[in-house]
């Protein structure tokens, strides 16, 4: 299973763990997701999403139908 967010796109990113002799270590950011059943009022259902952090404070504060609006999403 991939570690991308199903509805804002966040994925995973590359970065460097610098010591203080400024030596370099690969290492992977992976984004913060959660596995959430999501209340869809117009499906009149709930719809099981794997989303970061972030979308799912914003899915919170205006609902999943005007975020999946809003960015061109179309649940199922």
């Amino acid at each position: 299973m991939s570690r991308v967010c199903e509805l804002s796109g966040k994925s995973g990113l590359v970065g460097n763990r610098v010591s203080h002799a400024k030596n370099r270590t690969k290492v992977r950011l992976l984004p913060n997701l959660q596995s959430k059943s999501i209340y869809a009022p117009g499906l009149g259902k709930f719809v099981k999403v794997r989303l970061s952090t972030s979308a799912l404070r914003t899915v919170n504060k205006i609902g999943i139908e005007a975020y999946c609006a809003k960015n061109g999403i179309v649940i199922r």
